[in-house]
């Protein structure tokens, strides 16, 4: 397997007020992690700044000019409560976007069987008409559009295993037959969708949702009922992960309990699928993940398993 990590110094430019989660930190965490002698063969590329013509493909015009309007020339300037902009936050959501294509392009092309965006801001959260969650554009939903419109993908799936359920994906795909959203989350917990019966108007929409205080086995559990069948069922040309770590059970914000070792199995069981159906073309995105050390412990199995495939 050859694995591309996409990485940017302008992803710890974006800047956020002191004690918030979503913080440059993060990226720091996982690069020690990945400083270890296992990732000595992981090809590691700057991610490419995407423009403004990118993030049309998911979200209309006045979105585009709505987030442009919040970036401050100085200073930190606010969405909302938890979502935040600094003067370089635009470039780097851009960057984000920038790395998510240069991915797809990627697997498509044959440059790598598996890639991994270590961005930030996250998008999972982003709807067509709204920044929030700490998300500004859809990573994810746009580079499912892109491999449509550039590559001819005919169905794509989209898997987001974020302890936050991607409210911003199902948004975007709920009446789209041609793109898959299964999501594993806790519920109830921000951002209060993600419910069984919230299956899309073609039902490509598949919700997992977990209740607060379970752990590995019911995670798994979810992922072998829910998610792998919907998976083999609409036999993917691509699977892009939405993949925060934030369900490890250090993590501040939720209460999965999740280790490790459930993310590499899960990214085992995905390049499984895509293996059978896709090529072996997976593109990962970074979501959440807020616990500096359970972070780069989830992110740097699941780079590892993408690795060996």
């Amino acid at each position: 397997m050859t694995t591309i990590l996409y990485e940017n110094p302008i992803f710890l430019e974006h800047q956020v007020p002191e004690g918030h989660p979503e913080r440059p930190d993060r990226l720091r965490a996982l690069n020690l992690a990945l400083e270890h002698e296992r990732f000595s063969d992981l090809v590691r590329l700057q991610a490419p700044q995407g423009n403004e013509d990118l993030v049309l493909l998911a979200h209309p015009e006045e979105h585009l000019r709505a987030v442009m309007s919040v970036i401050p020339e100085e200073g930190i300037n606010s969405f909302e409560a938890d979502t935040h902009a600094s003067p370089a936050s635009l470039q780097a959501a851009l960057t984000g976007i920038g790395g998510a294509v240069a991915a797809v392009d990627a697997v498509f092309t044959g440059k790598a069987d598996n890639v991994f965006v270590a961005s930030r801001p996250p998008g999972h959260h982003a709807e067509k008409m709204k920044a929030m969650g700490f998300c500004f554009f859809n990573n994810a939903a746009i580079a499912a559009r892109h491999a449509q419109r550039v590559h001819g993908a005919e169905r794509v799936a989209i898997v987001d295993w974020d302890v936050h359920h991607g409210n911003g994906t199902q948004d975007i795909f709920y009446d789209d037959a041609s793109v898959l959203f299964c999501s594993t989350h806790q519920m109830p917990l921000y951002p209060g969708t993600g419910a069984k019966d919230e299956t899309g108007t073609h039902n490509t929409i598949v919700n997992a949702p977990l209740s607060p205080d379970t752990g590995s086995e019911h995670f798994r559990e979810a992922f072998k009922s829910r998610v792998l069948p919907a998976l083999e069922r609409f036999q993917p040309d691509l699977i892009i992960i939405s993949a925060g770590f934030d369900a490890h059970h250090r993590d501040p914000l939720a209460q999965i309990n999740l280790v490790g070792d459930d993310f590499d199995w899960a990214t085992g069981r995905l390049l499984d699928v895509a293996g059978k159906h896709a090529s072996n073309r997976i593109v990962s995105l970074l979501e959440g993940g807020y616990d500096l050390v359970g972070l780069a412990e989830s992110a740097g199995l699941h780079i590892q398993r993408l690795m060996k495939g």
